[in-house]
């Protein structure tokens, strides 16, 4: 009870923030105090994203193809080297610095590399986000692995367990929490990863239609655009914790 009142006090203070900040950025832009076609208003990107409704879906469902097979592959990707990398120890001491190596190096700088390799088409856009969301997969599911209970693995072994059984009955379960929290962050990702590579070159999505609106500099767009891409990352992540809840029903208990 005084967990759901913690909860339900923590979202009205969010909502009311949220509230407070579009109020003072209407009175702002009504008053003059920021131009309107610097800045619009909330009424008028609202009144934007209703009319451009139809095109904001178009590229929508093309941007959400693309980050949902990135991500999947991504989350394959991650899972067989965690997996591969708690088994070998090798394998880890090899391959861990790679996969760090990758994460330094910026999205922006390797998309027209892609682009230049694979064509305008999605392939490109969905390795760029396969590149981005497989890495907190891999270090989520690692630190998992790595951090299950010695006493619990030797007692599994005692009583004549292989590695698939311990990895099944002990690993596998206890690495679920950070698997859902990288998750989380790795659907976030993949739709800012898909929106970058669609802004260096393609033929739809929502990256290519912030540039388009952008060089007519119709900043009421780019609004509802940002907005839009902000309610799915918000949603997956709601979905990640939805399925997190089912597929972790012990947490509830």
């Amino acid at each position: 009870m005084k967990r759901k009142l913690q909860n339900t006090t923590g979202k009205f203070w969010s909502c009311s923030a949220i509230v407070t900040i579009l109020i003072l950025w209407q009175a702002a832009v009504s008053m003059g105090i920021i131009e309107g076609f610097m800045l619009p208003s909330p009424v008028h990107v609202a009144r934007t994203f209703v009319s451009e409704f139809p095109a904001l879906m178009d590229n929508a469902r093309i941007t959400l193809t693309e980050a949902a097979l990135g991500l999947g592959f991504g989350i394959a990707t991650g899972f067989f080297a965690a997996v591969l990398m708690d088994r070998f120890e090798q394998a880890y001491k090899a391959f861990y610095p790679l996969i760090v190596l990758t994460q330094t190096v910026p999205a922006v700088a390797m998309a027209p590399l892609l682009v230049l390799w694979f064509g305008y088409e999605m392939t490109p856009k969905v390795i760029l986000i396969v590149i981005t969301t497989f890495f907190p997969i891999t270090v989520g599911l690692l630190t998992g692995f790595k951090s299950a209970d010695p006493d619990a693995v030797n007692l599994l072994r005692a009583m004549g367990a292989g590695r698939m059984q311990i990895f099944r009955y002990l690993k596998l379960p206890g690495a679920l929490n950070q698997f859902f929290s990288s998750l989380r962050i790795s659907a976030s990702y993949a739709v800012v990863g898909a929106v970058i590579s669609e802004w260096l070159g393609g033929f739809g999505g929502l990256g290519v239609y912030m540039t388009r609106v952008r060089k007519a500099f119709s900043f009421d767009k780019m609004f509802a655009v940002i907005f839009l891409i902000s309610m799915i990352s918000l949603l997956l992540m709601w979905l990640v914790e939805l399925l997190q809840k089912k597929c972790m029903p012990w947490e509830k208990r």
